[in-house]
């Protein structure tokens, strides 16, 4: 590329690149990743460092730069920058559904622990089911909400959506996949 746009220069013609081509748009995403990567170390610089003096910002400027300049594409690896406000809203309207279920998942495991009969209420399994979710992200959260509420663990997941979900009983089990899958579909792939 460099040495077509040499041999451009040399006859005269313009050295600016097609517009129709992917490269500008591929180079202003790579920024807008390294802008974005460089935001977030800096902010957990500050904030795990604690040191304020210039000597420290300046020390954490260049660690954060160089590393963002190298990594960005780690991080942001095929997001779709324009539909994270989005996501992020969505999100903060599942949360809010997913504490109350953590607080009722609480309640009966603190009935099944402090039941007489204890020992016959627990039958741990494992079940499995098929998710319809087709996102990394969203099986990834399907899986930590999941973990997250008490009496279930996701002990496997696939990149195909296939679940294997370890439950201390039945009644924990139940919901699987249901209105959970239906919520993080609506933040995900909406």
């Amino acid at each position: 590329m460099v040495f077509q746009a040499f041999k451009k220069r040399r006859r005269g013609s313009s050295t600016r690149p097609d517009p129709a081509s992917p490269e500008p748009l591929r180079r202003s995403r790579r920024g807008l990743e390294s802008v974005v990567t460089f935001v977030l170390l800096m902010a957990f610089w500050i904030l795990f460092s604690g040191k304020f003096d210039l000597f420290h910002l300046f020390l954490g400027a260049v660690s954060c730069g160089i590393v963002a300049h190298l990594c960005s594409d780690l991080l942001f690896a095929g997001v779709d920058f324009s539909r994270i406000p989005g996501v992020w809203l969505r999100f903060a309207r599942y949360t809010p559904w997913l504490i109350y279920q953590v607080f009722l998942a609480n309640i009966h495991v603190l009935y099944l622990v402090f039941h007489p009969r204890m020992k016959d209420l627990i039958d741990p399994r494992i079940i499995q089911f098929k998710s319809r979710l087709k996102e990394d992200m969203a099986l990834v959260t399907f899986a930590n909400s999941i973990t997250l509420t008490p009496g279930t663990i996701t002990v496997f997941v696939s990149i195909y959506g296939d679940f294997q979900v370890h439950v201390i009983d039945t009644v924990s089990g139940e919901g699987l996949p249901g209105e959970m899958e239906e919520r993080i579909a609506k933040v995900f792939e909406s």
